[in-house]
């Protein structure tokens, strides 16, 4: 379908283009939200008559959300969670949490102006996209944490995620060391020091085999 646009969209053009796109997301998206006209004469005349207004409305509203935009770059939201030792959370943070922990710092903001590609699956520091207009987007942070503390330490550069992982394998290794296991044996493999002096597991094998012959052969 052959369309108008009202307003920079993406990868497709900027106001009075007129482009082609798929007629889903025509019907669906750019119509419906007014981002766009059908591009047959009659709108075309339309466009071309309001021009001039539409354009400098558009650079009004573009103005504003470079003021906004000023406020809200760099903000960061500190978001509780509950998670796995490994930093997985139970859950998750989504678009709404985005725009809640906006609020919260007093930005004024519309789910529709978050962009996440999905939602946020672990703890740790997560940039998500503002689009305050289609020529205007702004990064903030999202700081996934369990506590307070380690969102403090997160804000200061702090992975706690490699934290997490190296407390975890030292866990293992002391784990291993309490139960004189070898953390580099293979499946099965016997432990050195389990080993009489001076005798392979091969030879171990033999031995232990000719002694059950000899006792087979005694009963006999």
């Amino acid at each position: 379908m052959d369309i108008i646009l009202l307003e920079r969209i993406g990868n497709l053009g900027s106001i009075g283009d007129i482009v082609t796109v798929k007629d889903g997301y025509a019907r669906n998206f750019l119509l419906p939200q007014k981002k766009a006209l059908r591009a047959n004469e009659a709108n075309k005349k339309v466009f071309e008559a309001n021009r001039e207004r539409l354009e400098k409305e558009n650079a009004e509203r573009r103005t504003e959300a470079e003021k906004l935009g000023e406020s809200v770059d760099g903000t960061e939201i500190v978001l509780l969670r509950a998670s796995s030792n490994a930093g997985q959370l139970y859950g998750s943070v989504n678009v709404r949490d985005i725009v809640n922990g906006l609020n919260d710092k007093g930005h004024s903001v519309d789910k529709k102006q978050i962009v996440m590609g999905s939602p946020i699956k672990t703890i740790g520091m997560h940039d998500v996209t503002v689009a305050l207009h289609p020529e205007v987007h702004v990064t903030v942070k999202a700081n996934v944490a369990r506590s307070e503390d380690e969102a403090e330490l997160q804000s200061q550069g702090v992975d706690v995620l490699a934290q997490l992982f190296e407390e975890e394998q030292k866990e293992i290794e002391e784990a291993a060391a309490a139960n004189q296991i070898d953390p580099t044996l293979e499946p099965g493999e016997i432990p050195a020091e389990l080993l009489e002096e001076g005798v392979t597991p091969a030879e171990g094998e033999d031995a232990a085999s000719d002694e059950a012959e000899t006792d087979e052969n005694a009963e006999g």
